[in-house]
């Protein structure tokens, strides 16, 4: 496109002139926001009522296709059924074994995937009219077998008892359940126990069930013809058999009379998970669904956002906090959720509260509420540059009842919302006098302190859950007899993997494990000295990631082609973790009293400040290591579980090692033990 260089010029020359007029002790009025032309899907049905939406895009050779069965909520008589339809779809077809399947697949660079009401496929276009059949080959012609299922019935089960150890999981099961309730299809959950109930006819009954295209969405993007995706999808879905789920009525969703904090005794937590939370009637298609959203923005929905400016950046009680408001056609909640230190749980839920307290009764900043209306502006601009966006804008449109025009006018409708429209919203949806504050969290350090929080001139009542949300008795605290003492637990440590003279004899120990995480297998290699040297180093794929090596006195950390020299922390630290055996002496540790750890009494033993060691009271083996660390302003603490204790050479060791850092769980095999062996001087110097 040509432009004249002179109307070009005299263009400039104006605005310039009305630049120099502004009035800059004004804010300038925010202008018009533009109406949006979206394109639209192309859109046809087949005889089954399978309903196809097609959006071309030739730039890249590229072509996806979902497939979305937007059936109302049920809830499951066996919870862990849908999960386990997922796990099997793909697993192997009437027509195709399992590893041919998935080989011709990768074959053609091809991705595949299943939900228990869904799939995807992604690849290039060349390929894609094959890959449209096999993902209708796995959607809809599965083979369900009874080996395939006790596979996959057997990882969800190791999975979900992983899950039960990570409080945030808890946490955020816990409050769904209490919100919705157990029988609603939000609330429910699964567990070990119904997992093991759940049979394959129970898998093949949900599928049969609930499959169908009578609510379902076939979604195409790419460098494809309409026509050829008629044709495709005439072919590989046309024989889908018709029909539509049983529907049921959903339980009604109410708030609790008073606003209560529900406390999660998890004695091995080292943090505290917080949702503060209430139900709300809240559609996409209601008024109030774009003033709901700028307050959400401007409450906890942004790094600047109140919550998080409190209690990240002001208080440094957390890493993050943040809210969402949920705008769900049957059953939606707020929540405002946080991880926090064990010592500030109390004062993190106070402040909370101050906040949201704060946005319903103060207009809000002029300036903070421009900031949020323009940051949905760049983030829906942005969207608009994916093709995708014009088949999900769509496909909302149809599954939530919401106008054509409702994207168009997007922009305009967020950049209406007033400081009073929020405050009127933040009233309305954010109930301070009938939320449910969940906490997870360790009961005998933060419990004391919980049952003291005012607010608005109110003690909040406590009422005490367990992990499935069911009411409980307040924990109470076990007595320690008089006659155990540090020496004691030590003593019973030492004989319970070996003896002391087993023991005495090592002076060195190798360790060598790996865990898998995100598909990786991390290798690591742990030596230390009975004169407290130690040597760590984790690699992936042979090339190390870390290492950190302390020859008794001073040590160091090598990460990401740095090195840096241990603090005075460090050093501390490390002379409790460098020798394999610290119980062989009692030194400065004390004995704290008696916690639960993964369902087993422990005593608790304070080697430092920042270090506890956990011992069985029934077996005397280690079960647990805390360490508290300190970094860019933040503190937090670090788990350890020791499981799986085997004999080498007389001296029992823990085979399996489990280590949480923030969300994040490792989990450790052992695969070798050297005692004596293997560790030079050259491994503790720099």
């Amino acid at each position: 496109m040509k432009f004249n260089i002179l109307t070009l010029f005299i263009a400039c020359f104006l605005t310039t002139a009305t630049i120099a007029q502004v009035d800059r002790s004004k804010q300038p009025e925010p202008g018009p926001a533009p109406k949006i032309n979206l394109g639209q899907p192309d859109e046809f049905t087949l005889d089954n009522g399978l309903k196809v939406m097609v959006v071309e895009n030739h730039k890249l050779p590229r072509v996806s296709a979902s497939l979305i069965i937007d059936n109302k909520p049920h809830a499951e008589e066996k919870p862990a059924t849908s999960a386990l339809v997922s796990s099997l779809l793909g697993t192997g077809t009437e027509n195709m074994s399992k590893d041919a399947f998935n080989e011709e697949i990768d074959f053609l660079g091809a991705d595949i995937g299943f939900g228990s009401e869904s799939a995807y496929a992604r690849s290039l276009s060349k390929f894609f009219p094959r890959v449209m059949e096999l993902l209708a080959e796995g959607a809809l012609r599965p083979k369900f077998t009874q080996e395939e299922f006790e596979a996959e019935k057997n990882k969800q089960i190791e999975s979900l008892k992983s899950f039960n150890k990570d409080v945030g999981s808890i946490a955020s099961r816990v409050s769904a359940a209490l919100a919705y309730g157990v029988n609603h299809p939000y609330g429910e959950f699964a567990t070990v126990e119904n997992t093991e109930k759940v049979s394959l006819e129970d898998v093949e009954s949900f599928y049969k069930s609930y499959f169908k295209p009578a609510n379902a969405y076939l979604v195409v993007v790419g460098d494809i013809e309409t026509a050829e995706v008629k044709e495709l999808a005439e072919k590989n879905f046309g024989n889908w058999e018709a029909g539509a789920p049983n529907e049921h009525d959903l339980p009604v969703v109410t708030n609790v009379d008073e606003t209560q904090i529900n406390l999660v005794d998890m004695p091995n937590a080292v943090q505290s998970e917080l949702r503060l939370q209430n139900t709300i009637d809240l559609k996409m298609s209601d008024a109030d669904y774009f003033p709901v959203l700028v307050a959400n923005q401007i409450l906890g929905g942004s790094f600047g956002s109140y919550l998080n400016m409190n209690l990240r950046e002001d208080k440094g009680y957390t890493y993050g906090a943040r809210t969402n408001t949920g705008a769900d056609k049957y059953a939606s909640r707020f929540v405002a959720q946080a991880s926090v230190r064990n010592a500030v749980t109390d004062s993190a839920i106070v402040e909370s509260l101050k906040e949201i307290r704060r946005i319903k009764t103060e207009p809000v900043d002029a300036e903070m509420l421009e900031n949020a209306k323009s940051k949905f502006a760049g983030d829906f601009v942005l969207d608009l540059e994916q093709p995708s966006t014009i088949a999900s804008y769509a496909l909302d449109i149809k599954t939530n009842d919401l106008s054509e025009d409702f994207y168009e006018n997007f922009l305009q409708n967020i950049n209406a919302v007033t400081a009073e429209d929020i405050q009127r919203v933040a009233n309305k949806y954010y109930q301070t006098d009938n939320m449910r504050i969940i906490v997870a969290g360790k009961a005998s350090e933060i419990g004391e302190n919980l049952e003291k929080i005012e607010f608005e001139g109110k003690t909040i009542p406590v009422k005490y859950y367990n992990k499935l949300g069911v009411a409980t008795e307040k924990p109470q605290a076990k007595e320690v007899d008089a006659s155990v003492t540090v020496e004691k637990v030590y003593e019973d440590y030492i004989e319970a993997i070996g003896g002391r003279d087993a023991v005495e004899e090592i002076e060195s120990v190798v360790m060598k494990a790996e865990a898998s995480v995100q598909g990786m297998t991390l290798n690591l290699v742990l030596k230390r000295t009975m004169d407290g040297k130690l040597n760590q180093e984790v690699s992936v794929g042979g090339n190390v990631m870390s290492k950190q090596v302390f020859d008794g006195a001073a040590g160091f950390v090598v990460a990401q082609g740095q090195k840096i020299p241990y603090n005075e922390e460090q050093i501390t630290a490390a002379k409790v973790d460098a020798n394999p055996f610290p119980e062989l002496e009692a030194g400065d540790a004390t004995l704290e009293g008696i916690e639960t750890v993964e369902g087993v009494d422990a005593y608790v033993v304070a080697l430092t400040e920042n270090n506890k060691a956990y011992y069985s009271v029934d077996s005397g083996l280690k079960i647990q290591t805390v360490q508290t660390v300190s970094q860019a302003g933040q503190t937090m603490s670090i788990p350890t579980g020791y499981s799986d204790y085997q004999e080498v050479e007389g001296v029992k060791f823990p085979f399996n090692l489990t280590q949480a850092a923030g969300p994040q769980t490792f989990e450790f095999d052992v695969t070798e033990i050297l005692i004596n062996e293997g560790v030079s001087e050259a491994d503790f110097q720099e």
